[in-house]
């Protein structure tokens, strides 16, 4: 996927892929809801730098995106389906309280569908990639289609998955939590 914008950044270069939050006709919603994503370059075009907006962290907080990020060293990688499953037993677990629904939806506003799911309620978002130039055959990655499951009972965020600028991300924020012991 192309970025919205490529721009020369010190001796190297910075991409910036924009989303737009949109509705089932992928027209974009007013008030705006946006957020990016930053990939920044050396000289030899290798990745020094990846930074989220805010609202992106609103939906994959600092500390679970961090710990996400470092279980990928321990990662399974699965050349045929091209796939990586990253371990999330070889990290620290981390004692960070997870967004409740409100906090979330107060910056994405309501979700273009509720799914019950037992236990959670999953929150469906579309955010439009803003692009200038998508590859004939993948046009359909431009859509990416959010999902946001909360625990009906506390009303925290407990997984995310969706799709920015054709990679895959899934997270199960509970795995990494450091679960207080349990008393007798």
């Amino acid at each position: 996927m192309y970025a919205s914008e490529d721009v020369p950044a010190g001796e190297g270069r910075r991409w910036r892929y924009w989303y737009r939050k949109v509705d089932a006709n992928n027209k974009q919603l007013i008030p705006e809801v946006k957020f990016y994503t930053d990939l920044n370059f050396n000289k030899e075009g290798r990745i020094i730098a990846w930074s989220f907006s805010s609202l992106f962290l609103q939906i994959a907080p600092p500390k679970f995106l961090e710990v996400s990020l470092r279980s990928i060293g321990g990662a399974e990688i699965d050349k045929e389906k091209q796939q990586l499953r990253a371990n999330s037993k070889l990290i620290d677990k981390i004692s960070e309280d997870l967004p409740k629904k409100s906090a979330v939806l107060a910056q994405l506003g309501p979700p273009l569908e509720i799914k019950d799911e037992g236990d959670l309620e999953v929150y469906i978002y579309h955010f439009l990639l803003e692009t200038n130039h998508i590859e004939k055959g993948y046009e359909d990655r431009a859509l990416n289609e959010v999902k946001l499951s909360f625990d009906k009972k506390t009303q925290e965020l407990s997984k995310m998955s969706g799709r920015f600028a054709g990679l895959k991300v899934s997270i199960n924020y509970r795995k990494f939590l450091d679960e207080p012991a349990k008393e007798s």
